[in-house]
């Protein structure tokens, strides 16, 4: 949906975007992934609020979203 919302205000790219979002999505999960081998981590609304809201709501930020 985030990927979605931006391409609506901006150029539709499509599928590199969503690409985009989920590689900010898990920016913080991959960075540490080799550290919590094992553990299991739960990507909800609120964590994909929490990671991309601000982003995605700021269309002059959206822009840079590739």
């Amino acid at each position: 949906e985030a990927a979605w919302q931006v391409n609506e205000r901006t150029e539709n790219i499509g599928a590199r975007r969503l690409h985009t979002v989920m590689e900010r999505l898990m920016e913080d999960i991959s960075y540490d992934a080799s550290e919590k081998s094992g553990e299991t981590f739960v990507i909800d609304t609120d964590y994909v609020n929490a990671h991309l809201g601000a982003l995605v709501e700021d269309e002059d930020l959206s822009r840079f979203i590739l």
